[in-house]
């Protein structure tokens, strides 16, 4: 028959002084209204409690393990063999040699004791094969990867309750959470109604987690910054608290995040406490996490985020009256004190108060009876005494039981206390009749005593717990999304496996055309830009598939648009003016260039980065909503160093910036760049054919008066040689006729014939003169055409050699560069410019490909 109850020892005859053989066992449904064991230091309280523990995995009842000074490390060290070789590595050198022992003497005699206590105990192999199997046990390190670490930053995700039935038990985990970070940046007893900072980090929680959204760390500190809301209460969020307070508190926030150290919290297992309970395959955990290697401020912190999500997973589920879960922690001095008011406080008081309903049960152990809180502890039904170290740790032990519930007189407990010596103890159980004293039984598990950081691989590896590599979460992961995965622990079939470290994030840039991890280093918020920093949202111009192909790779039909991410580069653009009115040039430049990964220097190689992209016109104001948006670091969030590259941009833009301007110098022609080449050579066609045509009626002007006064010349001449020809005609034809009359009268006998003689001797006369004027007038002709055709020639060829001469000036053409002053300079675009990658689902895998290019 199987046993229903936990076998924790023997009951003790005070008055005789001796163990009964009456077993002690107690009821685990009795655990679910929660226990406190305390105790010296010697008292066995630890025995007692990894006896509880060992009780619960041999009832499959899963347990997470608080271990403050690394005493519950034990629970690992099972070995059913109890050969002398299994307790050899775990014997304490130092105390071997204290002892006048060697090492293997002592393993030796761990060896025959254990197998001596545990037959007189009744506890044969049986049992100890059974324990070995019965859970999957692992050691957890935050802050450390000395066991597996833990990421605190899941713990920031949104829980996985509805908000509106949930309202009042969220914000209560927001409080313990708020408390709890400010508490790691040295913020002590902080009063949520008080502290503005409190009340900031509240209210980024609240809209992040009323919306169902994860708020990681790098948002928490971005939203600080620049919160989602413009009201806290009735007043402005810059009047509450004002930028610059606000960036004082993101700084210190961000001193977290940048600290190497905080790096290991980064990374490994999260807070999912359904996968720290039970395994893939329905076996319960006992899930312990180690703490003795941090502060008391980081112990703090990890125990309310451990607190908190185990209280959000509680009331996930299902009411029960029998033990469904052990929430155990080894020491509870400091985080449940009976004045102050530590970030553990307010989770604990609600599950003790709440927890039973779940099936939940929460034993607390503590060396310090004073400083708890009573009140609290109250709700405790079962109460394991031991011998206490002063009469005041006593008086006050009585004094808080004296408000639990309970049969048991004071003076009876009194009694009973006082009498108590090593492992035993006074079990005061509210659903007992009376208290019963017992003294606890032998372990099961070897008792090395508090075990170092250094040894924690070897237990892990003795166990066979590592990181599944499928779940494992890297801290570039981590880092991109609060609300990853968890990571889940996963158990060796064989105890020869060695525990699997946490991979290192590779710290190799991606190429901003190629795909990367979604959303990686990605938050909701963006980042706060500095005072004076301007910033710019560049249009998503890719389709889908111009996406692919600028990325080289080929679009698969299921591929989809999940999101957009904004990655933050450097663009500059200047408008630049060239003006020289002698050259006659007036025309515009645009030069800019998009830096995409600057130099956290600031020196920039801007020849190196030219931007040849769209018209910076469409740049756009307002990111996509929902997007993400990538870390910006320096130089883009350093101010002064923003100021000192856009002074070297303009610099650069005056140096390299010049235009050529075409001219004939002889000709006076200039044009600038606007002015085509061929309405260039037009105007020097133009200004070459009136330069020509004044000079041609500047040089040929004289012979052409020579010439028309010549022609003149001439036509008068030819007009009376017609006049000569004419007349002369008429002389011959006088001439004739006087010669026939004076023929005609001499043979007539007439008396004039002497006359007539005279007359014809005169006509001819007249005849001969006017043929000697047409001859006069022929020879003109003939001279004037000559000098004619010699001034028409001597004009010809001066033409000739001006129209040549200009022809060649024509192509006379020189080019000019044309550099502008500083102050025709004019930087209209400097600053931040997010650029925008598409997030698209293929074939299982997330890809990120850029959203911006072309043209």
């Amino acid at each position: 028959m199987a046993e229903t109850n936990f076998y924790i020892g023997r009951l003790f005859d005070l008055k005789k002084n001796q163990v009964t053989a009456a077993r002690a066992e107690y009821d685990p449904a009795d655990l679910t209204t929660h226990a406190v064991v305390t105790g010296m230091t010697g008292s066995g309280k630890t025995g007692l409690c990894i006896g509880l523990l060992e009780e619960a995995a041999l009832q499959n009842i899963p347990a997470i393990i608080i271990d403050p000074k690394g005493d519950l490390t034990n629970l690992l060290l099972h070995f059913p063999d109890l050969v002398p070789q299994d307790f050899q590595p775990w014997i304490d050198p130092d105390l071997a040699r204290r002892a006048s022992e060697t090492v293997e003497q002592a393993a030796n005699a761990a060896s025959s004791a254990w197998r001596k206590g545990l037959q007189e105990w009744g506890i044969g192999r049986e049992r100890m094969l059974a324990l070995k199997n019965a859970a999957q046990f692992a050691i957890y390190t935050p802050g450390s990867d000395s066991g597996i670490p833990v990421s605190v930053l899941s713990s920031l995700a949104a829980p996985n309750l509805d908000w509106e039935s949930n309202r009042e038990i969220l914000r209560e985990k927001i409080s313990s959470t708020v408390t709890a970070l400010l508490g790691l940046i040295g913020m002590e007893d902080v009063d949520p109604i008080q502290s503005r900072e409190h009340i900031l980090l509240s209210n980024l929680f609240e809209a992040a987690w009323s919306q169902g959204k994860n708020i990681e760390l790098t948002e928490l500190i971005l939203q600080t910054q620049t919160p989602p809301f413009d009201k806290l209460g009735a007043f402005a969020v810059d009047t509450f608290f004002p930028p610059k307070d606000r960036m004082a508190l993101a700084m210190q926030l961000n001193n977290i995040l940048a600290a190497p150290a905080f790096e290991t919290w980064r990374e490994g297992q999260s807070l999912d406490v359904a996968s720290l309970l039970f395994g893939k395959d329905g076996r319960p955990r006992h899930s312990i996490f180690y703490l003795a290697h941090l502060s008391d401020a980081e112990r703090m912190f990890f125990v309310t985020l451990l607190f908190s999500a185990v209280e959000t997973w509680m009331r996930t589920q299902s009411g029960t009256g029998s033990l469904r879960a052990i929430l155990y922690m080894d020491e509870i001095f400091g985080y449940l004190p009976p004045t102050s008011n530590p970030p553990s406080k307010t989770p604990l008081l609600r599950m003790l108060k709440q927890a039973r309903a779940f099936g939940l049960g929460l034993l607390l152990a503590t060396q310090n009876p004073v400083d708890v809180d009573y009140k609290a502890l109250s709700n405790a039904g079962t109460w394991i005494i031991g011998k206490l170290q002063t009469e005041q740790d006593k008086n006050r032990l009585l004094d808080g039981l004296s408000s639990a519930s309970g049969a048991a007189s004071r003076a009876t407990l009194d009694q009973l206390i006082s009498g108590l010596g090593k492992r035993v103890f006074v079990l005061h159980n509210v659903h007992a009749k009376q208290p019963a004293l017992f003294q606890t039984r032998w372990t099961m598990n070897f008792l090395a005593g508090p075990l170092t950081r250094a040894q924690i691989p070897a237990l892990n590896q003795l166990v066979g717990a590592k990181i599944s590599d499928q779940l494992s979460v890297s801290s570039e992961q981590v880092k991109a999304s609060a609300s990853a995965k968890p990571v889940m622990t996963e158990f060796a079939s064989s105890p020869d496996l060695e525990a699997a470290p946490v991979p290192a994030a590779s710290s190799t840039p991606q190429p901003s055309t190629v795909n990367r991890p979604p959303s990686a280093n990605a938050n909701q918020t963006k980042p706060t830009l500095p005072a004076g920093v301007a910033e710019y949202f560049l249009p998503q111009t890719y389709s889908l598939p111009e996406a692919f192909s600028a990325a080289k790779q080929s679009m698969p039909a299921e591929a989809m648009i999940q999101n957009v991410v904004y990655r933050p580069a450097l663009i500059g653009s200047a408008q630049i003016r060239f003006l020289d009115r002698k050259l006659g040039v007036d025309s515009t430049m645009t030069r800019a260039a998009l830096v995409e990964k600057p130099e956290r220097s600031g020196v920039v190689r801007w020849d190196d980065f030219a931007y040849r992209g769209p018209a910076l016109d469409k740049l756009e104001n307002t990111p996509t909503p929902g997007a993400r948006f990538g870390m910006m670091d320096a130089p883009l969030n350093d101010s002064k160093r923003m100021t000192a590259m856009q002074k070297d941009f303009a610099d650069w833009v005056f140096r390299n910036s010049s235009v050529k301007a075409r001219a004939n110098q002889a000709l006076k022609v200039f044009a600038g760049p606007d002015v085509s080449q061929a309405d260039f050579m037009k105007a020097c066609a133009d200004a070459a054919r009136d330069a020509r045509d004044t000079e041609l009626v500047k040089v040929t002007g004289a012979l052409e008066k020579k010439i028309k006064a010549l022609e003149d010349k001439l036509a008068r001449e030819e007009r009376e040689l017609q006049q000569d020809q004419t007349e002369l005609s008429q002389r011959k034809v006088e001439e004739i006729g006087t010669a026939a009359e004076s023929v005609l009268g001499m043979l007539g006998g007439r008396r004039s014939i002497g006359r007539k003689v005279s007359t014809s001797l005169t006509k001819r006369r007249m005849t001969e003169q006017a043929k000697a004027d047409v001859e006069e007038s022929v020879d003109s002709i003939d001279q004037y055409k000559k000098d004619l055709a010699d001034l028409q020639a001597q004009r010809d060829k001066a033409a000739a050699e001006i129209n040549s001469r200009w022809g060649d000036v024509v192509n006379d053409i020189s080019e000019v560069n044309v550099t502008p002053k500083k102050t025709d300079i004019y930087v209209n675009i400097f600053g931040v410019a997010w650029m925008p990658y598409y997030v698209v689902q293929s074939g299982g895998q997330a890809l990120e490909l850029p959203a911006f290019g072309g043209e």
